[in-house]
């Protein structure tokens, strides 16, 4: 079982099992149309698609009217659907890969410990460490499958409302971290939300220092090093970033490290920001 990343050469060794499911999850904030399009050019073999926007998010408002933020969870129920229309099972080794780091394979990665499936996985280096050893690509469709049993079971990850990280402000119990860029955590080019800033207290780990240069996920040891420095205990951590979904790149970047226990703010600073009573913090601390 694989339950944090897996290498292009394992999951070559069993892309063709019945038992497993590869998800390509190539997406653009700014061109939503850009995965979708990259699926059918080229995928890997037996691929199914997973929608960022419609499959992996949910509805931006809540029953009272409240915005949730850009990427909002989906309901489980609704999640469970997806996952069982692609043929996910209780004991489904389900890995997920993208084109970019893995940036929105944690995504769904941790959706599914967020569900309480324990064999999910992300392709360490993507699409590119794929190519990298010769491996086709497949515009096939995917084989068809019956549908999947799946269900909720207890979750593996917490999460925490846009009200306790407000609350922890003042109690400052808990250690937030943003994976945002350093220019955006400070407040410059902003170009995605219409507040420029971080939550005060946070602290700043780009989602892509968790990569070495050739886009696969650095050393168990040196995330652990990394890490220490900025959360201390992670289970009194909050993970956060725009709109929650490369927050989950930190957090499987916690798990390789050895350090579970973070919890996601999924509303992120999308939603952090949308409320201009909640309070904005400028510059680099």
């Amino acid at each position: 079982m694989y339950t944090t990343l897996i290498s292009a050469d394992d999951l070559a060794a069993h892309i063709d099992d019945p038992n497993w499911l590869i998800v390509d999850c190539r997406h653009d904030l700014m061109n939503l149309a850009y995965g979708r399009e990259a699926y059918a050019a080229g995928h890997l073999p037996h691929a199914v698609f997973a929608d960022m926007e419609t499959e992996l998010s949910g509805a931006k408002h809540g029953a009272d009217g409240a915005f949730r933020g850009r990427h909002p969870l989906p309901s489980k129920d609704a999640l469970v659907e997806v996952l069982r229309r692609w043929g996910v099972n209780g004991g489904t080794q389900v890995v997920a890969y993208d084109a970019h780091g893995g940036m929105y394979a944690a995504r769904l990665w941790w959706l599914l410990r967020w569900l309480g499936h324990e064999a999910a996985a992300v392709l360490d280096g993507g699409l590119p460490a794929w190519q990298a050893l010769g491996q086709p690509l497949s515009s096939d469709p995917p084989d068809p499958r019956s549908a999947g049993t799946i269900e909720v079971r207890a979750p593996f990850v917490p999460t925490v409302t846009v009200a306790e990280v407000l609350d922890n402000i003042e109690s400052e119990g808990r250690t937030v971290v943003d994976a945002r860029a350093a220019d955006r955590f400070r407040g410059e080019n902003e170009t995605i939300d219409p507040v420029g800033g971080h939550i005060p207290g946070a602290k700043n780990r780009f989602f892509k220092d968790n990569l070495n240069n050739d886009g696969r996920f650095k050393a168990p040891e040196q995330l652990r090093e990394e890490f220490g420095a900025i959360v201390g205990d992670p289970n009194k951590a909050i993970m956060q970033c725009g709109s929650g979904v490369t927050a989950c790149h930190n957090l499987l970047a916690l798990e390789v490290a050895g350090m579970p226990g973070a919890a996601l703010y999924p509303g992120s600073w999308s939603e952090w920001s949308a409320d201009p009573a909640r309070p904005v913090a400028t510059g680099a601390d």
